[in-house]
């Protein structure tokens, strides 16, 4: 079945959004959830995205990602109109969504979609919610808009100190982790060495938090073992045990060491696409 993309957005460099038909998926979405991507039936990549939005009564899925790899970018190259092959989910295991008391929920980069509708639900539940969003420069920070008006405080910085405050989500984190009375539970999506030191943080501070990975997958069920992490010892896969863990018992080194397992193999099909790019209506 094929998925027609009926919008498509640019949100920031390299960073793109897109709202494709897909009727079942979102009615039986929930927050934390994601589909696994596969732009042609040949062999092409499986691109793991977690579900930013759903509107059940249009029967449209958003997906928001960031240009980097060679898939990605042929999914940025699609226009409205055009169709994805392939989209299946809900997979993973949704976000455990209760009435907490005050939730502080950190993004960086990319991971600001995947949280807004974990930050949305936890809101609607009762919560106080508290956004800190990450971005290493103002071009690159998505969603804020979005955050400010599901957030009972936002806190925004910028590595290069280009909007907002400048530094590191860790430390307006371990400002509000260090108040009177602290935060009940935390959550953190974005770059695995972010959250791992976001993880830190609460650890020290005794707050809880959930944090959802990004590993490498490919059949999303299970099977192959290529999601693979340790947390608490013991083996885990992301795609279905996750992809949201217990943060502060989540081996990072080992998932970051994982994650680049194909950086050559990756580079090498980049650069192929764009190769193939650059001679599209040259003559022969």
């Amino acid at each position: 079945m094929s998925h027609k993309i009926v919008q498509k957005t640019q949100l920031a460099d390299k960073v793109f959004s897109a709202v494709i038909e897909a009727p079942l998926i979102a009615q039986a979405r929930q927050p934390g959830q994601f589909v696994i991507v596969g732009i042609t039936n040949d062999y092409s990549e499986r691109i793991p995205l977690t579900i930013a939005g759903t509107d059940p009564v249009q029967g449209t899925i958003q997906l928001i990602w960031q240009a980097l790899g060679k898939s990605t970018c042929e999914m940025a190259d699609l226009q409205e109109g055009d169709t994805i092959e392939n989209i299946v989910g809900p997979l993973g295991q949704p976000t455990h969504i209760k009435q907490f008391g005050t939730v502080v929920c950190i993004g960086g980069g990319i991971g600001n979609a995947p949280l807004l509708p974990i930050a949305t639900a936890l809101k609607e539940a009762g919560n106080t919610v508290i956004s800190i969003l990450g971005a290493r420069t103002r071009d690159l920070l998505i969603l804020e808009d979005k955050f400010a008006a599901i957030s009972d405080e936002l806190i925004v910085t910028t590595d290069d100190g280009s909007y907002k405050r400048q530094g590191l989500v860790t430390e307006p984190l371990r400002e509000v982790c260090t108040r009177h009375p602290k935060p009940d539970q935390a959550y953190v999506i974005g770059p695995a060495i972010m959250m791992k030191f976001c993880c830190d943080v609460t650890k020290e501070l005794d707050v809880p938090i959930e944090a959802s990975l990004n590993t490498i997958m490919v059949d999303g069920t299970g099977m192959c073992g290529g999601c693979r992490v340790e947390v608490g010892g013991q083996t885990k896969f992301v795609c279905v045990d996750g992809p949201e863990f217990d943060g502060h018992l989540v081996d990072f080194d080992m998932m970051m060491k994982r994650q680049i397992a194909y950086k050559k193999q990756e580079h090498e099909a980049m650069e192929a696409y764009k190769d193939h790019q650059c001679r599209i209506g040259l003559n022969p």
